[in-house]
């Protein structure tokens, strides 16, 4: 790719842009900080269940949500491991830079982990897509892809397109380079969502990705009509539809503030600093842990008002809970 992705911005997407632009500019000032915080905990995991479903994924989003607490949940040892990783990943999107092919590199290590052999490694072997039993895609040779991911990224850091624009066409091209063994689908998501959100910190409350799973047959639709053209426009033209839904969806949704029980307003008050779970049990003056984390704990991590010092690690025994924004706000 040592010229620029072939695509055409057609009158259609300059529109679909304008109009997203538009309404992201609502969105960012309808809502407080503290719900923004709220809708992107709850999005977050309709995000990771919705990417994770596209590759077949059964888990629902309630379960998803279990796995994220450190409840076990049955599914397949491979499918909560998936949950992990994406959670994983998408929890430090801050910290990656999308044109960065080291950063591209570790976000697939992530989001990968315990599910391919060599994680954060570009593949050394030919690859395709294969959709029942028809070869939809053969993706170039494994010798080129290091290239060809070099000058995409190239292309991203330097492009003067729109980032609507921009997000779309690495999306597509990325898919059609098919960089590793496995992940690209959800690798590809959640680089777009990067993207987005340098340019909109306020896409990270937009579940894209649900979506995307709604819309699945349209969403393969326009990657083969993109590779039939030889250009990315149709795949542009579909994925800002999506992003525009998406942000219609949310402007609709009631802008509710989640209810606090009075035992989640005693565990609010009686977490000061990070505490662990037995510290704020005796805070409480409670013993039953069964009681206390269906009825204090879990319904206060469930509306976002508390969180876990160690994420990644939900069942470490150094595993403590503090307040989050939300949570602060809810107090004062």
């Amino acid at each position: 790719m040592s010229s620029p992705p072939p695509f055409t911005v057609t009158p259609a997407i300059l529109s679909l842009v304008a109009a997203i632009g538009e309404q992201v500019g609502r969105l960012e000032a309808s809502l407080p900080p503290e719900r923004q915080l709220l809708l992107r905990r709850a999005n977050r995991l309709r995000t990771i269940q919705g990417s994770l479903a596209i590759e077949g994924n059964t888990l629902s989003l309630e379960q998803v949500t279990a796995v994220v607490a450190g409840k076990r949940v049955l599914g397949s040892v491979r499918e909560v491991q998936e949950v992990r990783g994406a959670v994983a990943a998408y929890d430090r999107l801050g910290d990656w830079d999308p044109g960065a092919r080291a950063d591209l590199l570790a976000a697939h290590g992530v989001l990968m982990a315990g599910l391919v052999d060599r994680p954060g490694h570009f593949r050394t072997a030919s690859a395709g897509i294969q959709r029942g039993d028809h070869l939809v895609h053969v993706a170039p040779p494994a010798g080129q892809v290091r290239a060809l991911m070099n000058d995409l990224l190239r292309w991203l850091t330097k492009t003067g397109d729109h980032p609507l624009i921009a997000a779309c066409v690495f999306h597509y091209e990325f898919e059609f380079i098919h960089p590793f063994v496995d992940g690209n689908g959800r690798m590809g998501r959640l680089w777009q969502t990067l993207i987005l959100s340098r340019w909109k910190p306020s896409f990270a409350l937009v579940p894209v990705e649900s979506l995307i799973r709604d819309q699945q047959a349209g969403y393969y639709a326009a990657l083969n009509a993109s590779n039939q053209a030889g250009a990315s426009t149709p795949f542009i033209d579909f994925m800002l539809r999506v992003i525009h839904a998406a942000l219609v969806a949310l402007d609709r949704a009631p802008q509710v503030a989640p209810q606090v029980t009075p035992q989640v307003a005693r565990l609010l008050a009686a977490l000061t600093g990070d505490l662990d779970r037995a510290a704020i049990q005796k805070a409480l003056g409670l013993t039953d842990r069964k009681s206390f984390s269906r009825r204090y704990l879990q319904p206060a991590l469930d509306a976002g008002l508390i969180e876990l010092t160690r994420p990644d690690k939900p069942n470490s025994r150094l595993q403590q809970y503090r307040l989050t924004s939300a949570g602060r706000a809810s107090t004062q």
